[in-house]
């Protein structure tokens, strides 16, 4: 209890005697201004596309043959001679 009483004298001749708050130092000195950022580089454009190849323009057809000439047809046989006929029978008397 002695303690607690001490304490609380102290404190209050303190707080009456002196500010408890100290005393306000000087300003600090201003701070540096932070430099100015570099603009990025700017992309190069893309180089442009190569151009297709031309088609190749198709072969013409072939002509068609011309059909060979027919064969001319062999001459027909020529015709057996006729059978000679049979004797007649004799006739009734």
């Amino acid at each position: 209890m002695k303690k607690l009483m001490c304490f609380v004298a102290v404190f209050s001749v303190l707080s009456v005697g002196c500010s408890v708050s100290g005393r306000d130092g000087a300003p600090g000195a201003t701070g540096a201004s932070g430099a100015e950022g570099k603009s990025g580089a700017t992309g190069s454009e893309g180089a442009a596309g190569v151009s297709g190849a031309a088609g190749v323009e198709g072969a013409a057809g072939a002509e068609g043959k011309s059909g060979a000439t027919g064969a001319t047809g062999a001459e027909g046989a020529a015709g057996a001679e006729g059978a000679t006929g049979a004797a007649g029978r004799p006739g009734s008397r």
